[in-house]
């Protein structure tokens, strides 16, 4: 065989290499195409996060009685009030009803989402002890989660509505409801989550309220509004009631469509995932320590 035969084959066989590592090349790179999903990861806020409960016994501080505490919690000056539990982009009322016995004096904190709908958000009590006063708040347990309180301390005369709690007067209960309020009131548009946080920090920073599981006040005295719950909330929930679930399964949050308070945008980036199309993951809780909005 001469010199320009061996030429044409070797030729030949290189070509016949070349094709192969293309091939497999093709195959490989379909392969891992194939296996490439977007990945979505949704950031959920959920509704506790829109109001701050250590936030909320700070401003108990600043009132006089129930009736300015109510203008306190909704006032847009304080920013303390960012709820928005059926997602109209509108922060929800606080209603305030006082209730109590001669020792444990307490507040109910109610929104109502819905014509004739309630729903109870926290309570406060107050629990007299010589001269001293045990300050316990509870958020309700479908919005923070079971066993949520706070606590502290305080000298009855260290706030202005200890001594108007504790001398006679009749129990005030919010003369407001769904879409009547007082006229000085206008309601505004809900926050941004970090906009709120960084205005509530404010508010919280060395408050002396601290987080507890259980309760500490001993008194068996209960809020007129307990068990009262709203079926209409959009707004993502830590413990729905089977109404709350059914409800949001058929009025899904605005979170899972768009941005805004609570709902951070979603952010996709391709990534090979083995047999699987999407991943969703929700966002931690807040802590406790900044937010008292929940575990």
């Amino acid at each position: 065989m001469n010199e320009k035969a061996f030429k044409v084959l070797g030729g030949f066989f290189l070509l016949l290499v070349l094709l192969s590592i293309c091939n497999k090349s093709d195959r490989r790179s379909r392969y891992t195409s194939a296996e490439q999903y977007d990945v979505t990861v949704q950031t959920i806020i959920p509704a506790s996060e829109g109001l701050n409960l250590i936030a909320v016994g700070e401003l108990l501080k600043k009132a006089k009685d129930a009736e300015e505490f109510e203008r306190l919690l909704n006032s847009p000056d304080n920013g303390v009030n960012n709820l928005d539990l059926n997602e109209d982009g509108k922060v929800d009322y606080i209603y305030v009803t006082e209730y109590g016995d001669d020792r444990v004096k307490g507040f109910s904190l109610t929104t109502q989402p819905a014509p004739g709908e309630t729903q109870e958000v926290a309570t406060i009590e107050i629990e007299k002890s010589g001269s001293d006063a045990n300050v316990q708040i509870r958020g309700n347990e479908q919005i923070y989660g079971q066993n949520n309180y706070y606590h502290s301390r305080f000298g009855l005369t260290d706030m202005l509505i200890l001594g108007w709690l504790f001398r006679p007067h009749s129990l005030y209960a919010s003369p407001w409801g769904y879409g009547r309020y007082p006229s000085y009131y206008r309601q505004p548009s809900v926050r941004p989550y970090n906009d709120y946080r960084r205005n509530v920090s404010r508010t919280t920073g060395g408050s002396s309220f601290t987080s507890s599981t259980r309760s500490s006040v001993s008194s068996t005295v209960k809020s007129p509004n307990a068990g009262k719950s709203a079926a209409s909330i959009k707004a993502p929930l830590k413990n729905p009631t089977s109404s709350q679930k059914q409800f949001q399964a058929r009025n899904p949050s605005k979170q899972v469509k768009s941005s805004g308070f609570g709902r951070a945008k979603s952010r996709s980036a391709s990534k090979s995932v083995t047999r699987s199309s999407s991943v969703r993951r929700s966002a931690p809780s807040r802590s406790r320590s900044f937010s008292g909005g929940g575990k």
